[in-house]
């Protein structure tokens, strides 16, 4: 729900019909046009580049301005505490038919990969396939208390990549500690030199709320991980 007002107060704010210098003559005049000035710029950049005003919906300028327009006039036969309540049950269903259908998506996803050859599935519901294998037996595996040196690749389900050590040009080094759980297992899994592909469900990634705005909430990642060293 904070998203939505953050979104609604940044389109209020940016109006182009209103993107006017005012006549500053006194020091009150500045004073208050500052205040306003300094909110629009903070709420722009706190939601630079959000399309959806709602899960699933598009914000609509059009209509969003309307609606405070009418405001701004008292043109409402709706109470805040009447609209409120609307958005915030909206928002709540929103939000739980997104996270039914990702659930969804990610089992029917789940049930087809680990058919495939070469696919593993482990208890916890991770799978992985290897990609590189290591003809040294003796080559050495971390345990979860380790610290690795990777290269990696993520992506979402629609194939989106939203990290990658390779395109940066350097690889990562991070304890196994401080990981999300299906890194921290299946890292431990991978001799050194070995590279795996990991299909990571939302429960051992990052959960019902998901990592910033890349990462959104219930999703299933995969990811490449080459084991260069361990620490």
């Amino acid at each position: 729900m904070k998203r939505l007002f953050i979104a609604t107060l940044l389109a209020l704010t940016t109006f182009t019909a209103w993107a006017q210098q005012p006549v500053l003559a006194t020091q009150g005049d500045t004073i208050n046009y500052y205040i306003g000035l300094i909110n629009g710029l903070q709420m722009g950049q706190m939601i630079q580049g959000q399309k959806e005003i709602m899960p699933g919906i598009p914000s609509q300028y059009d209509i969003v301005k309307q609606g405070f327009i009418n405001g701004l006039n008292g043109d409402s036969t709706l109470s805040i505490d009447d609209l409120s309540a609307y958005l915030q049950t909206t928002f709540e269903a929103l939000q739980a038919r997104q996270a039914e259908e990702a659930i969804a998506r990610e089992k029917e996803f789940l049930a087809k990969n680990g058919k495939r050859k070469g696919v593993v599935t482990t208890a916890s519901g991770l799978q992985y396939e290897v990609l590189k294998k290591v003809k040294d037996k003796k080559a050495p595996r971390p345990a979860a208390t380790d610290t690795v040196k990777v290269h990696y690749e993520g992506k979402l389900l629609d194939g989106t990549v939203f990290d990658s050590s390779y395109e940066r040009g350097e690889p990562i080094e991070f304890p196994l500690t401080g990981v999300i759980k299906g890194w921290t297992e299946g890292l431990q899994l991978m001799p050194v030199g070995s590279k795996y592909r990991f299909y990571i469900p939302y429960s051992l990634a990052y959960g019902e709320r998901g990592m910033g705005e890349s990462i959104p909430p219930y999703s299933t990642l995969i990811f490449i991980v080459e084991l260069l060293e361990v620490k």
